[in-house]
């Protein structure tokens, strides 16, 4: 069964995340500081991981661009946990690179529901190295991106948003199956965020950004 590491400073909130995941069968480790977290990760690194943003000795935010920056931890899925509630923060967490957002006060059943999708999401996605498509080229252990010979700097997201667009090369993604699966959220009211990655995704891959085809009401499709 999958380990998942929470890290959370509130003890009560810990105890319902750490309570209700060992009772769905999955093994748990927590934390209530950063550097408790740090001394263990160097050691195991987990299935995936519960952070607050919130932590009396680091930012959260903080935590995850480091863990995004090492290859051990580069591919952990991440669920962000924060009362803070604006769309302007939970963008700037996806953006990042947490995999999903989840904001206090949370139903059990919901952070069950969220961790089983975090997990299956991370297999799934995992499957193939090196996609091809055209004259795109995508690494997924290297994190790089390359059209023909032009390397291409993407950030996390836009990175993410492309490989499940050459995942799924030829079918059409409908935009609440993105969202959910990108960016961990529902999709009504966060339509301009996917369109927003989608716009700056084109531009960055030039002329094979054509690729990547509008379908109205529906989602979009890379050819």
């Amino acid at each position: 069964m999958a380990l998942i590491y929470v890290v959370e400073d509130d003890m009560n909130i810990r105890e319902i995340e750490t309570f209700s995941l060992k009772n769905s069968g999955y093994t748990i480790e927590d934390f209530e500081c950063a550097k408790d977290f740090w001394n263990r990760i160097y050691d195991k690194v987990p299935n995936l991981i519960i952070l607050d943003i919130m932590l009396p000795d680091e930012d959260g935010l903080s935590i995850v661009e480091k863990l995004r920056k090492r290859a051990e931890t580069r591919n952990v899925p991440i669920m962000m946990v924060t009362a803070k509630t604006t769309e302007m923060d939970r963008v700037k967490g996806l953006d990042i690179g947490a995999d999903d957002y989840l904001i206090k006060p949370f139903g059990v059943m919901e952070l069950i529901s969220r961790v089983r999708a975090l997990l299956r999401r991370s297999m799934d996605l995992a499957e193939e190295k090196v996609l091809t498509i055209g004259e795109i080229r995508l690494d997924n252990d290297k994190r790089s991106v390359y059209v023909g010979d032009t390397k291409v700097e993407l950030t996390y997201k836009e990175f993410e948003l492309l490989k499940l667009l050459m995942h799924n090369a030829g079918i059409v993604m409908q935009r609440e199956d993105i969202m959910v699966r990108i960016w961990g959220m529902d999709y009504e009211g966060e339509s301009r965020t996917l369109d927003m990655h989608i716009k700056t995704l084109r531009k960055k891959l030039g002329d094979a950004g054509n690729r990547i085809k509008t379908v109205r009401n529906v989602g979009y499709r890379l050819e």
